[in-house]
């Protein structure tokens, strides 16, 4: 075919109504944004996008975030079109168990997928991560003539998306850092799942991004192709501000009877209204999943592209790596994810301290003695730096370079620069777990988030999506109890622990002591395939006797024996996590001196406990001691697994109260004094029950 036009015609029809075909096979998904948005990602897959099919994780891609994820066939359509491993049987079985084309996008799952998508707003935010992660990698490693990291983070998200806070978190801030290689297409279309957007969302869109201090640019025909691509090309040559092009699609697009519907939102169109359709469009009724040769030829053109633009990067790798082989070296070690040899060899290790510590200032004094040696480790905290201890020490500010006359001296006084490991979130939650996740998904970061427990209560679905895309993200979680005293209840964490473990392929640690929280901040950064989320104390804790009780690397195997009855097996066991450590370890001393049999148990980590092998499980809590009392400052949801039906939990069962720690504490019967009473009647009773 030799009339250009009418090649992207063809093309753009193509990835149409294999989105249309694929939707109505599986009997189920959404074809009214394909349909619409197919001429803006046919645009930019292919005048615009930076990318090898045969190698999806080449660093120095573009990232394509299709945030937006509900129209996940738009993106197999482009996936399998262009070349990579996706074939057209995948998109026959779309939506059906075990294909690669899930309903929605899951990285890890479909090559090509940078991101999981679906939760609105989410995408977007991941996106900005992306670009701070290009921006920082850029400022560190790239040098006059050697630019070796250049790449740009691409975006489609709908109406929804922009109306969804996390995205507001995130574009706030992205105008703030001024991410000029962050550009987003707004598939414009007016219509929502449930009805048009005139009775939800009227406000000025275009003045809201200007607002946040981004390039804003209209393109009016959504099917207008040249335009589409020129307004990309224009955003690409703005470097100083992210970009949002409002392209005024039509959901539905071609539909007769459900163009600018809703009806064509989530649902399949119907038989009858697929073949209108096509027939409104000018494409065969027959066959099913038509892939015209024409079409195809032209998209796989991607392969060339992909494979000319990865060579030509590494011959500049190659020229790089001979100009500057140190920074080459530390820069493929973190594009590969390798932890430098002897990058925890200055963790200290804690004396014993009956005053101790807080965790949180233990975890602050680990993270400082490795940052250095780690480059990987990047992020921040939602504006709680001086409360969750989590800031890196003159290793810079992430921001953009300094304009005349602004003030160029950082938080910590070591400068503002886009090489800066600091990030200075705001106080965004939402907006820096999304985000945390881009960086993680971009590759090259070991990126971290710090704010109170209570508040990952914003944060839970970016928590969530780490665990299911399986993303290397650290959680600092600090004020982990009613124990934060006079704040009162708003911001006493009670159920949030059970909450977050109950999340699948999330590990939390809650450490009992300073010298816990290093091997959990160990634990932290190798634990590659999952999120890793540390509760920390705002309290002061002792810094237990490692000459007296078992050693620290305990927490490895997410409970172990701290403690043991002095002759023959316990009869009583005490377990614990955090803090409350400390309480068990009281109260066991008096049940000795009564002659009680006890063992205290540290269990910092359900997860990996549960990971053991059954006899190292059974080691630690004999199936044959049925006398358990778990003491946690938390709902008791979850510990009556490890407690089982003769045990009791000493929990909280109600919120907590605004006093002085002691006071709620003692009010609340955390306290040695109360341990002991709870544990002497349960030990009765189980004395009882077996005749002793």
């Amino acid at each position: 075919m030799t009339n250009p036009k009418a090649l992207d015609q063809l093309c753009i029809d193509t990835i149409r109504f294999l989105s249309v075909d694929a939707v109505q096979q599986a009997n189920s998904g959404h074809p009214g944004m394909p349909l619409g948005a197919a001429p803006m990602a046919y645009a930019l897959w292919t005048r615009q996008l930076k990318s090898n099919p045969r190698n999806p994780d080449w660093p120095d891609r573009d990232r394509f975030v299709l945030s937006a994820g509900h129209g996940s066939m738009l993106l197999y359509s482009l996936l399998y079109l262009s070349g990579y491993d996706l074939s057209l049987d995948d998109i026959k079985n779309f939506r059906q168990w075990g294909s690669r084309a899930p309903g929605h996008p899951e990285r890890g799952h479909t090559p090509g997928v940078e991101v999981t998508t679906g939760p609105l707003g989410q995408g977007f935010a991941n996106a900005v991560g992306m670009a701070i992660a290009e921006a920082q990698l850029a400022a560190r490693y790239n040098r006059p003539g050697h630019e070796i990291i250049d790449h740009r983070t691409y975006v489609i998200v709908s109406d929804g998306d922009l109306m969804e806070g996390v995205a507001s978190e995130a574009a706030s801030l992205a105008g703030h850092l001024k991410l000029g290689k962050l550009i987003c297409l707004y598939d414009d279309n007016h219509v929502t799942l449930s009805a048009g957007t005139d009775i939800t969302f009227t406000e000025d869109r275009a003045a809201r991004f200007a607002a946040y201090n981004w390039h804003v640019a209209s393109v009016a025909d959504g099917n207008d192709v040249e335009a589409i691509a020129q307004a990309i090309e224009a955003a690409c040559g703005e470097t100083a501000r992210p970009s949002l092009i409002l392209v005024r699609s039509h959901l539905g697009y071609g539909s007769p009877n459900k163009h600018d519907s809703f009806e064509a939102h989530g649902s399949p169109l119907g038989p009858q209204e697929v073949q209108l359709t096509k027939e409104r469009l000018g494409w065969p009724a027959e066959p099913p999943f038509l892939v015209p040769d024409a079409a195809l030829a032209h998209m796989r053109e991607a392969l060339a592209r992909g494979l000319r633009d990865e060579a030509a990067w590494d011959a500049r790798m190659l020229a790089y790596a001979q100009a500057f082989p140190d920074q080459a070296a530390q820069l493929r070690g973190r594009l590969r994810g390798e932890l430098p040899a002897g990058w925890d060899a200055e963790i200290p290790s804690f004396p014993a301290d009956a005053a101790g510590m807080a965790t949180r200032v233990a975890s602050g004094k680990v993270m400082n003695a490795f940052a250095a040696k780690l480059p990987a480790l990047s992020g921040g905290s939602a504006d709680l730096d001086p409360s969750t201890k989590t800031a890196l020490k003159n290793l810079g500010d992430f921001n953009p370079p300094a304009t005349p006359g602004e003030d160029t001296q950082g938080a910590d006084g070591g400068g503002w620069s886009p090489g800066g490991r600091n990030i200075h979130f705001g106080v965004r939650e939402h907006a820096m777990g999304a985000i945390v996740n881009g960086l993680a998904a971009h590759g090259g970061f070991i990126p971290y988030g710090a704010t109170f427990l209570i508040f990952s209560d914003y944060m839970r679905p970016a928590i969530r999506l780490a665990a299911l895309a399986k993303l290397h993200v650290v959680h600092v979680f600090t004020h982990d109890s009613i124990a934060l005293g006079e704040d009162g209840p708003t911001h006493q964490p009670v159920e949030q622990l059970a909450s977050l473990r109950a999340i699948p392929n999330l590990t939390l640690l809650r450490p009992a002591d300073a010298n816990e929280t290093a091997v959990a901040w160990k634990v932290a950064i190798e634990t590659r395939d999952r999120p890793v989320l540390l509760a920390l104390t705002r309290q002061d804790v002792a810094t237990l006797d490692r000459a007296r009780y078992a050693a620290a690397g305990g927490l490895r195997r997410g409970a172990y024996v701290l403690s043991d009855a002095k002759a023959g097996r316990p009869e009583l066991i005490l377990i614990a996590s955090g803090s409350e450590v400390g309480l068990v370890l009281g109260a066991a001393q008096q049940l000795e001196v009564e002659g009680v049999a006890v063992r205290c148990v540290s269990m910092p980590s359900w997860d990996l406990f549960d990971a053991q092998a059954q006899s190292y499980r059974d080691q630690v809590l004999p199936p044959d001691v049925p006398a358990r009392l778990v003491v946690e400052m938390g709902v008791p949801q979850g510990w009556h697994r490890y407690v089982g039906s003769a045990g009791e939990v000493l929990g909280v069962e109600r919120f907590g109260a605004s006093a002085p720690a002691d006071v709620v504490l003692r009010e609340y019967g955390f306290t040695v004094e109360n341990v002991l009473l709870r544990a002497r009647a349960l030990l009765a009773r189980s004395r009882a029950a077996h005749g002793k």
